[in-house]
């Protein structure tokens, strides 16, 4: 038996990967109005809960971590907390203080532990470890979707409107701050390769793609990623979930890289 790892769906994780490592993942709530408009909502600590107890009973009470999109941006969070409760001990929910395949990557590290016969400790230890080695950047076409959901201040939103540039946001403590403004697609990309390869300082790194409704875009700007990441570096391509895809609007980039070292 082996420590289960669970995740929701603003992971990002390709079904594929989530099948082969064995990893759990929950969808989150995602909701149309009568006009149209999406919207999304977190998941309950009584759904949480049942989740918690069948993997448990399948990886014979080893252990669950559970790796959720930051308390900031969902109520799923603080749900987790209430729902490991239930089991004292035995299901470690994990502070991400991001969303997408930087959660997604940890969960594959975790998971990738826990195949090797690791502890609950080893397992949690590993998935926080990833996470501080992570960063997260989105670029947008538009800004009004994060703006209206509460997900992005409005003073950075109305900057980004008033020069009419397209933003380069940076996950930081959960939240999204402006890291760079540029007026053209092909700018953004250039901006976000330097970004990545001054943080990465020649070593290999794991960067994850993930677009709305972008798909042209996504594999031109991985293929810039390719082309100047060091050497032994890997890149994932993959369509950005609706569950965060709802928020950024179409036409956004998400760039989650795992580097070798914490900042």
């Amino acid at each position: 038996m082996t420590v289960r790892v669970v995740v929701d769906s603003a992971a990002g994780l390709p079904a594929e990967i989530a099948e082969e490592l064995d990893i759990t993942v929950v969808p989150m709530h995602v909701m149309e109005d009568a006009d149209g408009e999406g919207s999304t909502s977190g998941l309950t600590a009584l759904e949480l809960a049942a989740c918690y107890a069948r993997q448990l009973e399948r990886g014979g009470d080893e252990g669950v971590v559970a790796l959720h999109l930051t308390k900031t941006m969902s109520s799923t969070w603080s749900a987790a907390v209430t729902a490991s409760g239930v089991f004292p001990g035995t299901v470690r929910v994990v502070d991400t203080d991001t969303a997408g395949m930087a959660i997604g990557a940890a969960a594959m590290a975790a998971a990738t532990v826990a195949r090797e016969g690791g502890t609950l400790e080893q397992c949690e230890e590993m998935a926080v470890n990833t996470l501080k080695r992570a960063e997260t950047w989105l670029y947008l076409q538009q800004v009004e979707g994060l703006r209206k959901s509460g997900r992005l201040s409005t003073g950075t939103a109305l900057s980004a409107t008033l020069l009419a540039t397209k933003p380069i946001l940076r996950m930081h403590d959960g939240k999204f701050e402006l890291a760079a403004k540029t007026r053209t697609q092909t700018k953004a990309f250039a901006r976000l390769a330097e970004l990545v390869l001054e943080r990465a300082d020649g070593e290999p790194v794991f960067a994850a793609v993930q677009h709305a409704d972008a798909a042209d875009a996504a594999e031109q700007f991985a293929l810039m990623l390719e082309e100047v990441l060091p050497q032994h570096s890997q890149v994932l391509v993959e369509p950005m979930v609706d569950v965060l895809a709802t928020h950024t609007g179409k036409g956004a980039i998400g760039l989650s890289v795992i580097f070798a070292e914490p900042a």
